[in-house]
């Protein structure tokens, strides 16, 4: 067996037997030797013409299952794409195994074909980094060693948050395999080292009664029993999953009027709350605790006091309360009463078709939903709280998001529903171009297309003195037919012009399609600012 056909065929058994299930591949001629290790492994194989869109599919396909995944490029700029994915790999905690084939040394630097310098491609976004180097004989015990210690980092088992990994791999002629076989391993399938998974910490609540939890994307929900049993408001960012009694209804819209004040005396944050400034507000408006898993420090407003290790545990007796619930306080009722009244104000504006009452009722669907990270994500706000709500709020770009929910879904195993704007569909339109042998998964992608940026408008550079220059360098109308756009892959197209069509799209279909609903992006604006003042005078 050649040199670069033992080294693949024995790093892709070591990922098999470590449990990778799923591995993303985009062709190339130096990954030959794991190409063909790939195809012929006992896993899950995804290939991708675009290496962009093969880094977010692997990405979402880690996400949703929350187990690490593979994806193997060549060499050149091929490996450079995955990189946006591997950033938000890094800032979301998501386990990303990047194998990136390479030259050997003596090809760098001389001018061959597809050669760049790709030690450390990656800088500080991955949590490892190592140049495997050229195979020779007898390293068989090395190369599965280092795929066992590459996968506990990048499944957070180091004491590092996970997060991802990158192997640089040299490949020496031949690239071909000449022989069958797998080099051995430990009996029965086993992994070459065994992991031990880290003992939980546990810290001791010692919090006031006036606390307010707030919890952003990736929180331990832990931190809801907790809540449920000190009689705490908990203020959700949607993607958090978090639901619940506590859980306070509206509460974007709630805490950004004016004049509404029930000041906690700390607030307790966990996971990493990115959606609101007026959320922002609140954890700088008091103490506040961090928790910090994994060491991950998340103090944008650098406010915090404490940070924690952990979510506190439950003290079911603290305060003379009774069982694992907590006697309702004046404190959280007047959230809750107050998120109900933010709720029905809002109600009558979204019975008409627009961007907030698309999300509500794209929310509505009992599907895993998977969301860009632009306006859509902020507009699932006015929805009920769900759980299995993912986006990529990591470092909360909107790029590679159709790749990214086709992995989830694959994930998922089930229907699943995406809501995206018009903008995020075509920076991935790639994501829709795949291979009829390609594992496909039951996807519905919801557009929501206002010919542009939306968001812009509602920040400053939409204020009226900023008008010249708006549309074009903010608003950036595009004129894309998306039914065209969707014709080219042969994706099915649908459009809902109304919420009962679009609730009928939204029934399970076998396969990827695509609803688009035309919205006025020049409204959206006038609607955001009705909708807040209609809390105001509610509350």
């Amino acid at each position: 067996m050649n040199p670069s056909t033992a080294l693949a065929r024995t790093l892709v058994d070591e990922l098999v037997r470590n449990g990778v299930t799923d591995a993303v591949l985009a062709p190339g001629s130096r990954s030959a030797p794991l190409a063909f290790a790939l195809h012929a492994a006992d896993l899950r194989l995804h290939v991708r013409v675009d290496e962009r869109s093969a880094g977010f599919l692997a990405l979402g396909l880690a996400k949703a299952s929350g187990r690490p995944v593979a994806v193997v490029t060549t060499s050149g700029t091929a490996a450079a794409n995955l990189h946006p994915a591997v950033v938000e790999a890094s800032y979301a905690g998501v386990p990303l195994l990047v194998l990136t084939a390479d030259r050997p040394p003596e090809l760098r630097g001389s001018g061959a074909n597809q050669t760049i310098d790709q030690l450390k491609l990656y800088g500080a976004s991955a949590r490892m980094f190592v140049e495997v180097g050229a195979p020779e004989g007898g390293q068989e015990g090395y190369w599965r060693a280092l795929v066992c210690r590459a996968i506990a980092c990048a499944a957070g088992d180091l004491g590092t948050a996970p997060g991802p990994v990158h192997l640089n791999v040299a490949f020496r002629e031949p690239l071909v395999p000449d022989s069958e076989g797998v080099p051995e391993g430990r009996p029965g399938g086993a992994p070459w080292t065994a992991r031990v998974t880290p003992q939980p910490v546990v810290v001791e609540d010692d919090l006031p009664d006036r606390t307010v939890v707030v919890l952003g994307d990736g929180a331990d929900l832990s931190a809801l029993a907790l809540a449920e049993a000190r009689g705490w408001p908990v203020v959700a960012e949607p993607t958090s999953g978090a639901t619940g009694p506590n859980v306070i209804d509206c509460a974007e819209l709630l805490l950004a009027t004016p004049g509404w004040a029930q000041p906690p005396e700390r607030v307790l944050v966990v996971g990493r709350p990115t959606l609101s400034r007026a959320i922002g507000r609140l954890i700088a408006s008091a103490p506040s605790d961090l928790v910090a898993r994994h060491g991950t420090w998340t103090d944008a407003h650098h406010s915090a006091t404490r940070v924690l290790p952990a979510v506190p545990t439950v003290d079911v007796n603290r305060g003379g309360r009774q069982g694992s619930r907590a006697t309702p306080s004046l404190y959280i009722d007047a959230w809750r009463e107050a998120g109900g009244r933010a709720r029905r104000a809002v109600t009558p504006y979204l019975e008409e078709l627009n961007e907030p009452s698309v999300a509500v009722t794209v929310a509505a669907s009992d599907a895993p939903l998977v969301v860009g990270s632009s306006k859509p994500v902020r507009d699932l706000f006015l929805a009920a709280p769900r759980t299995r709500v993912l986006a990529n709020r990591g470092a909360a770009g909107i790029d590679g998001m159709v790749s990214t929910a086709i992995g989830a879904a694959l994930a998922y195993g089930e229907h699943t529903v995406a809501l995206l704007g018009d903008l995020t569909l075509l920076h991935d339109g790639n994501g829709l171009v795949i291979g009829p042998d390609e594992p496909r998964p039951d996807l519905t992608i919801v557009v929501t297309n206002n010919d542009g940026g939306a968001i812009f408008g509602l920040l400053e550079q939409g204020a009226p003195e900023h008008a010249a220059a708006f549309e074009r360098v903010f608003g950036t109308p595009h004129g894309i037919d998306l039914e065209a756009l969707c014709a080219a892959s042969r994706t099915p197209y649908t459009r809902a012009t109304s919420l009962d069509e679009l609730r009928k799209a939204l029934d399970p279909t076998p396969g990827i399609s695509v609803v688009e609903v035309r919205t006025d992006r020049g409204q959206a604006v006038e609607l955001d600012r009705q909708l807040r003042a209609a809390v105001a005078r509610a509350i």
